[in-house]
């Protein structure tokens, strides 16, 4: 059975830091390129970072370049999104997601975390 469970988010003052987790279980994490997405109420869901499978390539959103870092550990199938310099913008729902290197068809999605970030 296919799990990503994500971890880690709560609420935070502004310039505070977060480190989220999603830990993936039930498919060859080594092979999926990770992911997160966010998504603020009334919104569309958006990328927020993503790196390759080896870990060797990294892209993110402008709005969070600088902040935020994502990284994993492809022993412990884990991505991790280390969130800096937070902002009250990125309170969202944050999700994990998986998908296959090779074939786009086969992803996956966790069920999210949410971050709010207030005084």
């Amino acid at each position: 059975q296919v799990q990503l469970v994500e971890s880690g988010g709560g609420l935070v003052q502004p310039g505070g830091s977060l480190r989220l987790s999603c830990a993936a279980s039930g498919f060859t994490f080594s092979m999926y390129v990770m992911s997160w997405y966010r998504q603020a109420p009334g919104k569309e869901r958006e990328l927020v970072a993503r790196i390759s499978s080896g870990g060797g390539s990294t892209n993110y959103a402008d709005s969070v370049k600088g902040r935020f870092t994502i990284s994993r550990d492809n022993a412990k199938a884990t991505v991790y999104l280390q969130m800096n310099s937070l902002k009250p913008e990125d309170t969202a729902v944050y999700y994990c997601y998986a998908k296959h290197k090779l074939l786009d068809s086969i992803n996956y999605w966790g069920q999210g975390t949410q971050v709010t970030v207030s005084s």
